[in-house]
């Protein structure tokens, strides 16, 4: 049979672009490239950070030792013996960032505040009378603060969504009261100085102070606020399996020195919870409406006005076998309801109260009316989805038989079949329906109070040895985004209230315990000069904000913004 040459290498030509521009479906089926106009008018499109994870400048300006800074000196708590001292120099490198950032054509950016460095806790003792701005507020790391990112992020036209509280505090904290473990993280008194100064006096480093500075000194440019990001992560990453500070654990769930893995993380996200009411309650009472003043010409200006919500670490579960639909719709409620059912309808979710009994903190009647509807919005990180394998008719490893984890085992493989592409992170496989699922989940359990998706993103798989020309041809993380949008788009043509989407992250930062062995960033950072590099996916989400194509062989090989 005679072959056209022509047609041949006509094919070969285009094939990339083929490949690259369409993605297949769950069931198989070519699904049309998402466009940024699938979504609706006015939706956030941004790319997400952590102070911790990209600032460095560990001890600049006055910080202090946060609980990050101290648990990265203990040998073996990070790989590689990492530590966040530099991480991408995010500190003094702001203006290039933003203007990155500017450049993409994100219309948001989500970001923390180092509690250490707006309270150097350090100065405690000189602040602990003091009623509104104690001397302890670092007003010079406020004004950098405002030059960094408040004012020059507002001045270029993208909105900011600020985290309050991103897994760092002041280590002083946890030192002297065991931080999240005690009711004195919310907002904490001091009884025995009523005598001395005839009022209660409050501790002016806890969290809803240190949320009432940040509302203060931002609020004004500052529309959407988080309280906590992944609370439920954190309770369980420091108090279960204790591989976070205060690194606190029992068996089989880790070996640590001290701790209880079966009630800690309870207690702790009872206090989180609490924390996040009372600060959203303050902001409400004090800032969140709008209130009409003059400015220096004699104007009447509107000042404040603005959302609160809470981050919540969203896993979908879906069951392993037909016998697991109750495991799953568990894992959810022990996973995503123990966040949110507080803060909308004033208590825990009813599959923890029934398996967890007397366990299970109790708010009091004053305590439920604060947290209940608490929440304007609800901030969702999701990654990944997993298998739920019910735990109580059967035998379960890795603690899975008991209550802290509602008598579930979750595993991403069944019958050694992966449930979707693995990653660069354990336990994240790539299984684009789940952000569809879990957006359907929280939108008939909570009745479709408004979302964001506050992180989503792809982990390389890296090799030791990789070049750098290899780290930036991320065509896997480009898929990851494209499938993961469209489903998301499905979501929305279904009626989700979903208004805004955040990449995780801006460029390659310390991941945690992980350091700087996994890479979820646009951008690489170069470890020895920290330059930013863009990558394909950079390239790849610019054109897609801008509505440019990605269909040209230019395209597709070149990685420059």
């Amino acid at each position: 049979m005679k072959v056209n040459t022509t047609r041949l290498h006509y094919l070969l030509f285009f094939l990339p672009y083929l490949l690259f521009s369409t993605h297949f479906s769950v069931d198989g089926f070519i699904e049309e490239e998402i466009k940024r106009a699938d979504f609706p008018h006015g939706f956030f499109f941004g790319a997400a950070t952590s102070a911790y994870q990209i600032e460095g400048a560990f001890l600049e300006d006055g910080k202090s030792p946060n609980n990050w800074d101290v648990f990265c000196l203990t040998q073996g708590s990070i790989e590689n013996g990492d530590n966040g001292d530099i991480c991408d120099d995010h500190y003094h490198r702001y203006l290039e960032d933003i203007e990155i950032m500017h450049s993409l054509g994100v219309n948001a950016y989500r970001f923390s505040i180092s509690w250490s460095r707006i309270l150097p806790s350090m100065q405690f003792f000189l602040s602990i009378l003091a009623v509104n701005f104690p001397v302890s507020v670092c007003h010079a790391v406020i004004d950098h603060l405002n030059k960094r990112s408040f004012l020059t992020v507002f001045n270029v036209g993208i909105e900011p969504f600020v985290t309050i509280h991103h897994h760092d505090f002041p280590q002083e904290l946890e030192d002297r009261y065991g931080s999240w473990l005690s009711p004195l993280m919310q907002y904490a008194q001091f009884p025995f100085l009523q005598n001395l100064c005839a009022i209660t006096c409050y501790c002016r480093e806890d969290f809803v102070h240190f949320a009432e500075v940040c509302f203060r000194s931002f609020g004004d440019r500052v529309k959407y606020w988080m309280t906590i990001n992944e609370p439920n992560l954190f309770a369980e990453f420091a108090y279960e399996r204790g591989i976070y500070p205060p690194a606190r654990c029992s068996e089989p769930f880790g070996n640590c020195s001290v701790g209880n893995s079966d009630v800690e993380p309870l207690i702790a996200m009872h206090n989180m919870l609490l924390a996040h009411g009372k600060a959203a309650k303050l902001y409400r009472q004090q800032f969140q409406a709008i209130i009409w003043s003059l400015n220096i010409y004699g104007i009447i200006t509107p000042k404040q006005g603005g959302f609160i919500g809470i981050v919540a670490h969203t896993m979908m579960y879906e069951p392993l076998t037909e016998f697991d639909q109750e495991a799953a719709s568990r894992a959810l409620a022990f996973n995503t309801a123990w966040t949110l059912d507080p803060l909308i309808f004033g208590n825990y979710p009813p599959e923890m109260r029934r398996y967890h009994g007397s366990e299970l903190p109790q708010f009091s009647s004053e305590e439920a009316k604060i947290i209940k509807g608490s929440i304007d919005f609800i901030g969702v990180n999701h990654y990944s989805t997993l298998y739920a394998k019910d735990c109580m008719h059967c035998s379960c490893i890795l603690g899975g038989d008991r209550s802290i984890r509602g008598f579930v085992y979750s595993t991403g493989e069944r019958d050694g079949v992966p449930i979707g592409e693995a990653t660069g992170m354990p336990r994240f496989f790539v299984v684009p329906r789940g952000i569809g699922e879990i957006i359907d989940y929280i939108q008939k359990r909570y009745h479709n109070k408004p979302i964001f998706v506050t992180e989503n993103g792809y982990a390389s798989l890296e090799q030791q040895q990789a070049q750098v020309q290899d780290l930036l041809h991320d065509v896997k993380r480009i898929e990851f985004h494209k499938s993961y949008l469209a489903s998301l788009a499905q979501a929305v043509r279904n009626g989700a209230n979903v208004r805004g989407y955040f990449i995780w992250t801006l460029m390659d930062d310390f991941e945690w315990v992980h350091g700087y062995g996994i890479r979820f960033g646009l951008y690489h950072v170069d470890p020895q000069t920290l330059n930013r590099i863009p990558k394909l996916s950079a390239r790849w989400y610019k054109n897609f904000l801008t509505n440019s194509s990605l269909n040209t062989k230019e395209n597709v090989y070149v990685s420059e913004v």
